[in-house]
């Protein structure tokens, strides 16, 4: 085990943090204090947890860098889907439907039992975000494997506002065989949600670019690009975008199209 930042010895200021975990509420992680985790099945990677079931979530995140050959030939299991993003670099990912070569913005999900597997043949470093929850089933419904390039989309305004623009990259609206998506939300300077969200819900959000005031639950806490926040369900929840140059934007995580189990 080691530190992401790859920085040792002693620092020159107080220890701190901006990190703030509060289980089974809401958790930001920054990404000074991190560390690289030793997963089986990853080779020549750089691997940090970031999203788990022991902070309250359903699903896992992780960051992962791969180095020039690094790869893992099997993320997710039985009735596990998973979800690959590559953030920097590229890298070449397959599973039992498709094969493709990512490069920024380029991304695949795998339905459950379905695994992914992923090598950097490029020679350079490979940053991806990678997600994998266990499926919820219904009767007469099954997901597909996606493999797309959020470049290739276009934005779609978010709820009317001209100033905050969204891109939705699976097609869980109306297709119950998705029980989750993945989105991109970006604010331009100065935008902000419309309202202070509160709904069922969780949220895994790993942040792009820019810098935000984010509020989780009744606090307001800055955020800003390389940054990894989980949201729980019935967190209070929106942000303001603030700055002076970059535009703020995160991927996220989203549960959906299923009833409440009792």
């Amino acid at each position: 085990m080691s530190y992401l930042n790859n920085q040792v010895g002693y620092r020159d200021e107080l220890l701190m943090t901006r990190s703030v975990v509060k289980k089974e509420n809401y958790v930001l992680l920054e990404p000074d204090g991190l560390v690289k985790n030793a997963i089986p099945g990853y080779e020549n990677c750089d691997v940090t947890i970031l999203g788990s079931p022991a902070m309250g979530a359903t699903f896992a995140d992780y960051l992962v860098t791969a180095k020039a050959g690094g790869k893992n030939m099997g993320i997710g299991g039985e009735g596990i889907e998973s979800f690959l993003y590559v953030i920097s670099g590229e890298v070449t990912v397959k599973n039992d439907d498709q094969e493709a070569t990512l490069t920024e913005g380029g991304y695949i999900f795998s339905p459950e039992g379905n695994k992914i597997a992923f090598e950097n043949k490029s020679g350079q470093d490979a940053k991806m975000y990678v997600y994998k929850r266990r499926y919820d089933r219904i009767e007469g419904y099954s997901a597909h494997t996606v493999v797309a390039n959020v470049n290739d989309m276009e934005w779609v305004e978010y709820e009317g506002m001209n100033n905050c623009h969204i891109k939705d990259l699976l097609p869980a609206a109306g297709d119950f065989g998705f029980d989750m998506n993945m989105h991109i939300l970006k604010f331009k300077l100065g935008a902000s949600h419309g309202y202070i969200e509160t709904h069922i819900q969780e949220h895994g959000m790993y942040f792009l670019s820019g810098k935000g005031m984010y509020r989780l639950d009744d606090e307001w806490v800055p955020v800003k690009k390389g940054d990894y926040v989980f949201l729980d369900a019935y967190v209070p929840q929106a942000c303001y975008a603030v700055g002076r140059e970059e535009e703020f934007a995160y991927i996220y995580s989203k549960d959906c199209n299923r009833d409440v189990q009792l």
